[in-house]
């Protein structure tokens, strides 16, 4: 009986707690962060290219369409910036996500519970 309630309830069991909870987590705010960032970065580039399409469509201004072309220039490098920055800080993430992951508490396995 005893052995089908701990196959039973093994399933259930959440993850343990690791000892470095804060740490974690403030590794989870960082990494949204980093996404919020990364749609700035896109909301700034789609906003240049706009500024930009609409500069080169204006007929009037023929004399100012050197600034439409920047625009479209500094859309392209803006984005490139940072998808960079994305992918950098993410792969960094990554890293301290795995080093704080090694100091979880180490679950009991029934293996070892049986034997004791």
């Amino acid at each position: 009986m005893k052995r089908q309630a701990k196959k039973l309830f093994k399933y259930l069991r959440t993850k343990p707690v690791p000892v470095n909870t804060r740490e974690i987590l403030a590794l989870e705010r960082t990494k949204l962060a980093n996404e919020r960032t990364l749609l700035a970065y896109i909301r700034a580039s789609l906003y240049l290219l706009l500024g930009g399409l609409a500069l080169l469509q204006l007929e009037e201004f023929k004399q100012i369409q050197w600034l439409g072309y920047v625009a479209l220039v500094v859309c392209v490098i803006f984005l490139m910036v940072g998808i960079v920055r994305y992918i950098s800080l993410t792969r960094r993430l990554h890293k301290w996500n795995r080093i704080l992951f090694t100091d979880t508490i180490a679950e009991v396995s029934p293996e070892t519970s049986d034997s004791a």
